[in-house]
């Protein structure tokens, strides 16, 4: 396998587009994003976050007729019992901001220990061929820790909050490129290149 001469980018998150690019910034691929295309808008209905990565990617496949990237990532945060996982980016409400998000993961910590408040990004990313085509996955985490007070104004979501094992940095503080060469998203999208690629086992068709 080899990678096709263009790949659409299921998301119509900003951050997202812009992480994703700058992580696959070296695939010799032409991106399509929902700035210069349209494809249907996809309820994260799954109870995974494979089945979110999964729909996603096969709307939009379908929609534009060329395989398309879609993730589904999440924080999960050991004390509360994983929460909020695959709900992360509904935590506070289907229409929930990032700030309210935040906020209210901040509220549900504050009775919980310093020590206590370990968690991890989980993210799956997927690629699928259109009608019916290949479906290929990868997963990946980054382990971390919690605080109270946001830091660093980078990244999106709970990076604010979240400091990567070994670390003494939020996401938020990191830089872009420094971010990306640890956290989960940048695993998982290395290593989908190299299933794409043809460099790594595929895993099992959908």
């Amino acid at each position: 396998m080899s990678f096709p001469l263009r790949i659409a980018l299921a998301t119509r998150n900003p951050g997202k587009v812009r992480e994703v690019l700058q992580i696959c910034s070296d695939w010799p691929v032409a991106w399509v994003t929902y700035r210069n295309a349209s494809w249907p808008e996809v309820e994260e209905a799954g109870s995974t976050y494979l089945d979110n990565a999964l729909l996603k990617a096969r709307a939009t496949a379908g929609a534009v007729g060329i395989p398309a990237i879609a993730d589904d990532s999440g924080i999960e945060v050991d004390a509360l019992g994983g929460e909020p996982g695959p709900h992360s980016a509904r935590f506070a409400g289907a229409a929930a901001t990032d700030k309210q998000n935040l906020d209210l993961l901040i509220s549900r910590l504050h009775a919980v220990p310093d020590a206590q408040r370990t968690a991890r990004y989980r993210c799956v990313a997927a690629c699928v061929w259109p009608d019916g085509g290949r479906e290929i996955w990868t997963s990946e985490t980054c382990e971390g820790m919690l605080l109270l007070e946001p830091r660093g104004k980078g990244g999106f979501g709970y990076d604010p909050i979240f400091v990567p094992s070994g670390m003494h940095q939020t996401m938020a503080e990191l830089s872009p490129d420094e971010k990306n060469a640890i956290s989960h998203r940048g695993k998982a999208l290395r290593a989908l290149g190299a299933l794409i690629e043809g460099r790594s086992a595929s895993r099992p068709h959908g």
